[in-house]
C-alpha cells in the first residue's frame, strides 16, 4: 500500500470514529435531558399534591415507614378479665380491627380469642363462654380445701385442666400464626425470670403459660422450658407494642392504672401488696416514657367489683362496666369505622355476697340506665361492689385515661 493510500484510509477511519463518538454523546445528552424533564414533572406534580416525590425504588419502603400501625394491648387481671369482654364488644360493634394484638395473663386469653374473629359474632361467642364459667370449672374444690393447700409439696393448688378445656372451647384455631390478626402473648420463664414472647406455635399451650398464676396453676412446659404467668414480668405489654412499631395503641386494663395498697394485717398480705405494686409500677413507668409520635388510648377498669380471684359471680356486671367505659372512650376518640352502633347494655346489679358463683342478683336485672354517652345513671350507677381485686383493693389517683 502506497503512503497516499494509507493516509486516505486513516482519514476515513478517523472520520468514522469521530462521527460515532458524536452520535454517542448526542444520545447521552438526550437521555439526560429527558430524565431531567421527567424528574421536574414529578416534582411539580408532587408540589401540587402536597407530597414530596421519592425514587421508584424507595416508594414501598417509605410507604411502609409512613404507615400508621394500630395495636391492641390487653392486660392481666384474673376474673376481672370479663371487663375486657365488654370493651371488646364495643370495639367490635364500631368496626375496630387492630393491626397487632398483645396480651398478658387473662389478656392473653381474650386477645387470642379476639384475634381469631374480631367481629360482633366472634366477641359474642367469647361472651357466652365467659358467662357459662363457674368457679368449679376453673378451680375445682376437693373433699379437703383451705389455706393448708398452699403449704403442700406440689407445683400449685389447682390443676389447669379446667382452664385448658375452656380455652380450647374458645379458640377456633390451633396455632397462633393462624389468627386473623397477628397476636403475641407473654409468659415468664422460670429458667432466668425473663420475658418469653410467643408469636407462633400451639395457641392453647402459649396462653396457658401466660395465664399460669403462681401457686394457683402449675407452670407450663414448652420446648423443655417451664413458664408461669406473663403478668409477673409484663402485665400490660405496652412497650412490646411500641417496639413492634405501633403508633396508636389501645390499652384495655382490668383495673385502675395505679395500685394503692391497702393496710396489711398479715405477712402474706404484705407479700401480695409488694407483688402488685411491682406489676403496676411498670405500666406507670412505660406511660411516663412514651416516645414521640406514639398515641396511647387507655380503657380502665373500675376498682372493686370482684370478691376473690376465683369468683365468677360478677361476670355479667363486669362485662357491662367494660361496655360503659369503652363506649365513652370510643365516642371521645373516634375508634373504629361505625359511628353509631347499638346502644350500650344496662349495667346489672351485683349478686349478693353470699350468693353462689354466677347466681343472678336478688332483684333480677338492674334498673340502672345508660345515657347517650354510655355512662351509667340512676339507682346503682355508682355501685361497684365490695373492694378487692387481683389480691388487693386498688384505687384511682391519676385520670382514668391518658393520651399521648
Amino acid at each position: 500500500m502506497t503512503p497516499a493510500a494509507s493516509t486516505t484510509l486513516f482519514a476515513v477511519v478517523f472520520a468514522l470514529f469521530v462521527a460515532a463518538a458524536l452520535v454517542l454523546i448526542a444520545l447521552t445528552v438526550r437521555l439526560v435531558v429527558a430524565q431531567a424533564r421527567r424528574s421536574r414533572s414529578d416534582w411539580l406534580a408532587g408540589q401540587q399534591d402536597g407530597v414530596a416525590p421519592t425514587d421508584d425504588g424507595d416508594d414501598e419502603e417509605d410507604e411502609e415507614e409512613d404507615q400508621e400501625l394500630t395495636a391492641l394491648v390487653l392486660a392481666g387481671g384474673s376474673t376481672r378479665g370479663a371487663i375486657q369482654i365488654g370493651m371488646l364488644q364495643v370495639l367490635a360493634e364500631h368496626g375496630f380491627v387492630p393491626d397487632r394484638i398483645y396480651g398478658s395473663s387473662v389478656g392473653a386469653i381474650n386477645g387470642v380469642g379476639f384475634a381469631a374473629d374480631p367481629t360482633r359474632e366472634g366477641i359474642e361467642r367469647m361472651t357466652q363462654v365467659w358467662l357459662r364459667i363457674r368457679r368449679e370449672d376453673v378451680y375445682p374444690q376437693g373433699r379437703l380445701h383451705g389455706p393448708w393447700l398452699y403449704l403442700q409439696q406440689r407445683d400449685a393448688v389447682y390443676a389447669n385442666s379446667g382452664l385448658r378445656a375452656i380455652i380450647e372451647e374458645g379458640f377456633p384455631y390451633e396455632r397462633l400464626e393462624d389468627a386473623r390478626v397477628p397476636v403475641e402473648v407473654v409468659a415468664t420463664s422460670l429458667a432466668d425470670g425473663g420475658e418469653r414472647w410467643f408469636t407462633y406455635g400451639p395457641a392453647v399451650d402459649a396462653v396457658l403459660a401466660s395465664a399460669a398464676m403462681p401457686a394457683i396453676f402449675p407452670p407450663v412446659e414448652i420446648d423443655g422450658e417451664r413458664y408461669i404467668d406473663g403478668g409477673v414480668v409484663d402485665n400490660v405489654p405496652l412497650q412490646r407494642a411500641i417496639d413492634g412499631g405501633a403508633t396508636r395503641i389501645v390499652v384495655l386494663l382490668c383495673s385502675p392504672p395505679v395500685f394503692q395498697p391497702p393496710a396489711t394485717r398479715r405477712p402474706v398480705e404484705g407479700m401480695v401488696n409488694a407483688l402488685f405494686i411491682a406489676i403496676h409500677a411498670r405500666f406507670v413507668r412505660d406511660m411516663a416514657h412514651l416516645p414521640e409520635g406514639v398515641e396511647v388510648i387507655v380503657c380502665t377498669g373500675p376498682e372493686g367489683t370482684t370478691r376473690d380471684f376465683d369468683d365468677f359471680s360478677t361476670t355479667e356486671h363486669l362485662i357491662a362496666l367494660g361496655r360503659s367505659e369503652a363506649s365513652e372512650v370510643v365516642r371521645r376518640y373516634g375508634l373504629g369505622t361505625v359511628a353509631h352502633p347499638a346502644p350500650p347494655h344496662p349495667v346489672p346489679d351485683l349478686a349478693p355476697s353470699n350468693a353462689p358463683s354466677n347466681a343472678p342478683a336478688a332483684d333480677g336485672r338492674s334498673t340502672v340506665d345508660v345515657d347517650g354517652e354510655g355512662n351509667a345513671v340512676g339507682p346503682g350507677a355508682g355501685d361497684h361492689g365490695p373492694e378487692g381485686a387481683e389480691g388487693g383493693a386498688p384505687s384511682v389517683s391519676p385520670p382514668r385515661r391518658r393520651i399521648r
